[in-house]
Order: C-alpha cells, then structure tokens, then sequence
C-alpha cells in the first residue's frame, strides 16, 4: 500500500538529482536521454527508502483484519494480550492517516512506542494473535501461529525503525561532504 506522493515530500529527492546529476527542476522530460533516465531511477531507488518503508508500515497493518465491526474481536483480544492500547485502531487512526498521505514518522514512533511497552510475554500473545489472524486470512498452513506472529512483529518493528532512520539521514552535499572527510581520514 503506497502513500500519497506530495510535492513537498519529493523536494529533497529533487535537490538530489540536481546534485548528483545537474538536472534542474526546469528541465523537460522530453530532454532526457535513456543514460539520464537510468540514473534518476538510481538517485530514485537510493532516496525513497523512508517513503518505501512507510507503504510497507501500511501493508503490514492492512494484512490485519479491517477496523471494521466484523475485526473487533481480533483487535479487542489484540489489546488485551499486549498491554497496551497503541496499537488500538482509534489511537492510531490519525498517524494511519497522515502516513497515506506520505508522513509516517508519527505512525512509525507510535508502533515502535507500543512494542517498547510490551514485555516479553506480552509481545508472545500479541504475537499469537496476529499470527492467527493471518494464518486464517492469508492461508499459512505450514506455519505455526505464533512465528507468523513473531516475524510480523519483527517485520513492524523494523519497518518502523526504517521510516524514523531514512527521516534522519542526511543528503544534503555538506553532510555527504562530512561524512565523506570523515571516513577518508580513518
């Protein structure tokens, strides 16, 4: 599940082809060579991994049952077995929201809020739930409830890490710059 592109959020990917290729913003399309296609969707690839990351946050939490009468009871037992209530669709509705619409940071501190709130146990039953939820959904029978439920988790948590990661990372020539005197030097 993709967000939403907004112009606001392919500006740094913008600046980026500017640098690393001399593309101005102006330029036309119709200008580019193939040799120029292939490297915007280099510089491309190399950018999106914090917008990647959020639409797969979106996936993972799709494959869950919908916020819908019919999934109350899994995320009713979901609550009960983690401890927490991060995870509960009206709490996170809004950062749901707002990551369809290309912001996953809050999404992202959110569920990584959640799984630090649980306790070992905890995060086992969570696990177990989810893991039957999928199980009943996706048809894995070959798999124990509770390793679907636990690479889920792993997955979640990641992804997560990954949306706050790609938010922080530095691609500004400065910073590369910095990073790259740094790294000569050792």
């Amino acid at each position: 599940m993709l967000p939403e592109v907004r112009p606001h959020l392919s500006g740094p990917l913008a600046d980026q082809l500017e640098h690393q290729l001399g593309l101005v913003p102006q330029r036309e399309a119709g200008d580019l060579d193939v040799q120029r296609v292939a490297g915007i969707a280099v510089v491309a690839a190399a950018h999106s991994d914090g917008y990647a990351a959020t639409g797969h946050l979106l996936g993972l939490l799709a494959a869950l049952p919908a916020p819908t009468k019919a999934g109350e009871r899994f995320w009713s037992e979901l609550w009960r077995s983690s401890g927490t209530a991060y995870l509960l669709p009206a709490n996170i509705k809004a950062a749901v929201l707002r990551s369809l619409a290309g912001e996953g940071i809050v999404l992202a501190r959110q569920i990584l809020s959640a799984v630090d709130e649980m306790t070992p146990p905890q995060r086992v039953a969570a696990g177990e739930v989810i893991g039957q939820a999928l199980a009943e959904s996706d048809h894995f029978p070959d798999l124990k409830t509770q390793v679907i439920g636990e690479l889920w988790f792993r997955d979640l948590e990641l992804t997560a890490w990954r949306v706050l990661h790609a938010d922080r990372r530095s691609d500004d020539p400065t910073g590369r710059k910095a990073f790259l005197d740094a790294w000569s030097r050792v």
